[in-house]
């Protein structure tokens, strides 16, 4: 945490107390936000520049949430990888490097500044009263934001997830997740006959997905609808998404997906005879992290 002056400039000339940043690039963006970096844009009022922008969230000195937008995604990146390998670094964009400052916060956090009131939305300000402050999308129930936060779960705990998977058997109709005692999740696995490509039978869902996703290839979707990023050893680990669905994949390995029509389920996709061509086909046309 850092109290950036310059930033300060933008949120009420008050020092920002900085809580997180995140990237809002075509290759990595807040998935809960959209289906794709327009989309993602679209929900801050932002234009969808190419290069992309950094958030920084944080709280003013009378505790107020901000979100400072900035054109210098460089600097942001450094901050979150030097905060993730457990390093101190004091984000302080520099003033002409500050898109806008929008009242609220687009994401949930849950730590907050010490020393100030709590958190809570800034006052009106009559010269842009028209703006009303960010706020989360609603992830209490099953919907598009929800089921895009399961696949972001699934990309980063993907041992985990391919562990309940046995590569014998394609029996499974989906993967029924509910939260347990813990926090985490865990899935009954229901069995049903698979046919050779190695998908449920019948399952015209997973059928349909697959269709849309190959429309991809020939007529490519918004920036950020399809991104790839590192996976281990030659791999890359893909994310799609489309209209109610979101797929994640290792293009060496199996596919999963999740439905706004099937509530808390993941359906797992085998290789068969077409998924390989078809994630090759995807990672080609992909955004990928620069």
């Amino acid at each position: 945490m850092a109290v950036t002056d310059d930033a300060a400039v933008a949120a009420g000339d008050e020092a920002l107390y900085v809580l997180t940043a995140v990237l809002l690039t075509p290759a990595q963006f807040p998935s809960v936000l959209g289906d794709d970096y327009p989309e993602a844009c679209g929900a801050l009022g932002l234009v969808p520049d190419p290069d992309g922008y950094g958030l920084v969230l944080g709280q003013d000195g009378s505790g107020a949430r901000w979100t400072v937008v900035v054109d210098d995604v460089s600097l942001v990146a450094v901050a979150i990888a030097s905060w993730d390998c457990g390093m101190e670094y004091d984000l302080s964009p520099d003033e002409r490097s500050i898109i806008d400052a929008l009242p609220g916060w687009p994401l949930d956090l849950a730590v907050s500044a010490p020393g100030v009131p709590a958190p809570h939305d800034p006052e009106p300000d009559p010269e842009r009263s028209e703006r009303s402050p960010l706020t989360p999308p609603d992830t209490s129930i099953w919907g598009p934001a929800q089921r895009r936060l399961g696949a972001d779960e699934i990309a980063l705990q993907w041992a985990a997830w391919r562990e309940r998977i046995d590569d014998t058997d394609f029996a499974t109709e989906g993967d029924s997740v509910s939260d347990d005692e813990d926090g985490g999740t865990k899935a009954d696995v229901a069995e049903d006959a698979g046919d050779e490509s190695g998908t449920p039978a019948g399952h015209t869902d997973i059928q349909r997905v697959l269709a849309e996703a190959r429309t991809y290839v020939a007529d490519p979707p918004p920036l950020g609808r399809v991104r790839s990023s590192f996976a281990p050893g030659e791999a890359r680990t893909l994310r799609a998404d489309g209209p109610g669905w979101s797929m994640v994949a290792r293009t060496d390995d199996i596919a999963f997906l999740l439905l706004d029509d099937k509530p808390g389920e993941v359906l797992p996709v085998g290789r068969g005879p077409e998924l390989p061509a078809l994630l090759e086909a995807l990672d080609k046309m992909a955004v990928r992290p620069t």
